[in-house]
C-alpha cells in the first residue's frame, strides 16, 4: 500500500513539475485569491473551519476556493496540483494527516506559495504558522468531566473504551495522551482502543459493539470526534446498556446543546473551528503583507458539561458552531 501511494505521489510530483516555470522567470500569483485544502467537509467540523476561512478570506477582500479531499489521499494530491495550477496569493492547508502534509508542503513551497497549517499538523516541512487547538490540555480537561460524573454515579470501578481519530495525526495522539492522564489520575483503567479509518456510522457502530462484548466492565466510551455519536449511542442502546454506559464525545454537533443538558452526553471537549479558520486566514493576510506571524498558535478548548453549558452558549454558537456568525 506504502509503495502505491509513494507511486501516486512521483506521478503527481512529474505532473506539478510540468507547470513550473522556467527558473529566470517569477511565478505570477494571484494575489486576490485564498485556497483551502481540506481533509474531509463531510466531516461537521471540517465544514464549519471552511466557513471561518470563506468568512475572514471574504472580509479581508480575497476570493476563496475549497478544495475537499473526502478523506482519500490521491484525491488529495489531486487538489494541490489544482492549487498550484491556480496560483493563488496563499494556502490554508488542513491535511488528511501529519505524514501527507509532508508532501503537500513540499508541493507548494516548490510553487512558491506560503501556507497557514490549520489544525491535525505536520511532520516536518515549511509554513508560515500552525494554528492549532491544545488537544492535550482540552483532553484531559474533558477526561476530567468524565471521571468526575463515573465517581459521582459510582461507575469508577469499571474501564472507559476509546475510538480514536488515526494515531498517526499529531491532534489524535495529544488527544489520547491527554485523555489518559486524566484516567490515570482517577486511577481508571481504559479498555481498548479503536482508530477510525472511515468514520462512519456503521463504524463508530461496530467499534462500540466490539468495545461492549469484549469488555464486561466497560462503563464508559470517549469517541474523540462528534458526528458519529449516534452510531455509540445506538450500540449503546441496542446491547441494553443505556444509563450503564456513559458517553463523552471530542467537538460538537447543534444537537448536543439538547443532548448535554438533558444527560444523554456526559459532555464534549469543543474545539473553535470557525474562529480556528479566521486566525489561519488573518496570520496568512499579515505574512503576505510583510507582517510577523507566530509560527505556532493555539486556541483553547471548551470543555462542557451540563454544569457550564450555559454560560458558554454565546462563545458555541459562533466559534464552534459557525451559527450566527458575521457573514
Amino acid at each position: 500500500m506504502l509503495r502505491t501511494y509513494f507511486f501516486k505521489v512521483l506521478v503527481l510530483l512529474s505532473v506539478v513539475f510540468s507547470y513550473n516555470l522556467p527558473a529566470d522567470q517569477p511565478i505570477k500569483h494571484n494575489n486576490k485569491e485564498i485556497v483551502y485544502i481540506v481533509s474531509d467537509t463531510r466531516i461537521p467540523f471540517w465544514s464549519i473551519m471552511a466557513k471561518g476561512v470563506e468568512s475572514k478570506a471574504k472580509e479581508l477582500g480575497y476570493g476563496f476556493s475549497l478544495y475537499t479531499a473526502d478523506n482519500i489521499l490521491k484525491k488529495e494530491l489531486q487538489n494541490t496540483v489544482k492549487t498550484i495550477k491556480q496560483k493563488p496569493a496563499g494556502v490554508i492547508l488542513s491535511p488528511t494527516n501529519s505524514s501527507s502534509a509532508v508532501t503537500i508542503l513540499k508541493l507548494l513551497k516548490n510553487a512558491n506559495i506560503p501556507v497557514v497549517i490549520s489544525d491535525i499538523g505536520t511532520d516536518s516541512g515549511e509554513y508560515v504558522s500552525f494554528i492549532s487547538s491544545n488537544n492535550e490540555q482540552g483532553a484531559y480537561d474533558i477526561g476530567r468531566v468524565l471521571t468526575k460524573e463515573m465517581k459521582k454515579r459510582g461507575l469508577d470501578y469499571g474501564t472507559v473504551g476509546i475510538i480514536s481519530i488515526p494515531q498517526t495525526r499529531e491532534n489524535g495522539k495529544a488527544r489520547t495522551q491527554g485523555f489518559m492522564r486524566a484516567l490515570n489520575e482517577a486511577d481508571i483503567k481504559a479498555s481498548n482502543l479503536y482508530q477510525q479509518v472511515d468514520f462512519s456510522y456503521k463504524e463508530t457502530y461496530d467499534f462500540s459493539m466490539e468495545l461492549i462484548h469484549n469488555d464486561p466492565n466497560l462503563r464508559a466510551i470517549w469517541l474523540q470526534g462528534s458526528d458519529r455519536y449516534k452510531g455509540a449511542l445506538d450500540a449503546i442502546k441496542k446491547a441494553g446498556k443505556k444509563g450503564k454506559i456513559l458517553l463523552i464525545c471530542f467537538d460538537a454537533e447543534p444537537i448536543f446543546l439538547e443532548l448535554i443538558p438533558n444527560g444523554v452526553l456526559v459532555g464534549a471537549a469543543m474545539q473553535q473551528p470557525f474562529l480556528m479558520g479566521e486566525k489561519a486566514v488573518e496570520s496568512l493576510d499579515a505574512h503576505l503583507n510583510s507582517l510577523d506571524v507566530a509560527r505556532k498558535q493555539q486556541l483553547p478548548i471548551l470543555a462542557i458539561s451540563k454544569e457550564n453549558i450555559k454560560e458558554n452558549l454565546k462563545t458555541i454558537h459562533r466559534n464552534v458552531l459557525g451559527l450566527n456568525a458575521k457573514k
